[in-house]
C-alpha cells in the first residue's frame, strides 16, 4: 500500500499535471452539459462490455485516499482522491482469461492528433489503492486535473495516471496500440512500470 496522510497535509493547490483542457469539440460538448452524458466505455478481451454514465460510477461503492502525487518531473502534492475501486469495473465486465492488461484511452489529444493513452497490468488493477477518481479535496474533479475521471494509481509516477478517461480496454498484448509500448510517454521512451 502507497503511504496515506490526513487532511492536515493536503497541499494548498493540487497542480496540473499535462494537458489543462483537452479542447476537443467532444469535449467542450460534454464540459457545456457538466458530463451530464459522457460514458465510461469498458470493453475488450472482457465477457460483458459496458458502459458507464458518470452518475453511475458515482453511484457505485467508492473509496477515499489521502495520498501523495510524484510526477517525474520531480514536483509532489498531497490531495484527496475520491472514486470507484478499478476492480469493481473489472468484476462487472468480467475479463476473458487471455486479457493481460487494462488500457486508457483518454480524450486528450497531443499537438500531432495522438490520443494519450496508458495501461498497467492486473496485479496494479486489483490492487486497493486503484481508483477511477471523480473527485478531487471533496470537489468534482476540476477539468485540469483530468475530469470527469482520472486513473489514480498511487504506488506509481503521475505520468501513468492518465487524465479525461474516455474508454477502458482489456487487451492480451500492447504491439497493436499505438507504437506498440504499452503508453503515450512510453512510446517516447519512459518506462513502462513507474514504481515510486
Amino acid at each position: 500500500m502507497a503511504r496515506e496522510y490526513t487532511e492536515a497535509d493536503l497541499s494548498p493547490v493540487f497542480p496540473v499535471n499535462g494537458t489543462t483542457h483537452p479542447g476537443t469539440a467532444e469535449y467542450l460538448a460534454w464540459v457545456e452539459n457538466n458530463f451530464a452524458d459522457w460514458q465510461l466505455e469498458v470493453g475488450g478481451r472482457v465477457e460483458q462490455p459496458a458502459r458507464f454514465s458518470l452518475a453511475a460510477l458515482r453511484g457505485l461503492p467508492s473509496r477515499t485516499q489521502i495520498t501523495r502525487h510524484d510526477c517525474v518531473e520531480g514536483w509532489s502534492a498531497i490531495g484527496k482522491w475520491k472514486g470507484v475501486p478499478l476492480r469493481l469495473i473489472l468484476e462487472q465486465v468480467r475479463p476473458r482469461p487471455e486479457a493481460r492488461y487494462v488500457v486508457f484511452h483518454s480524450a486528450d489529444p497531443d499537438e500531432l492528433g495522438h490520443y494519450y493513452y496508458e495501461s498497467i497490468d492486473f496485479e496494479e488493477a486489483y490492487h486497493p489503492q486503484t481508483i477511477l477518481a471523480y473527485d478531487l479535496n471533496d470537489r468534482p474533479l476540476p477539468i485540469g486535473n483530468g475530469a470527469p475521471l482520472r486513473l489514480r494509481l498511487e504506488r506509481q509516477l503521475g505520468y501513468k495516471m492518465a487524465k479525461y478517461i474516455m474508454r477502458i480496454e482489456l487487451v492480451e498484448r500492447f504491439d497493436t496500440l499505438a507504437g506498440g509500448k504499452g503508453g503515450y510517454w512510453e512510446d517516447q521512451g519512459y518506462e513502462w512500470y513507474a514504481g515510486i
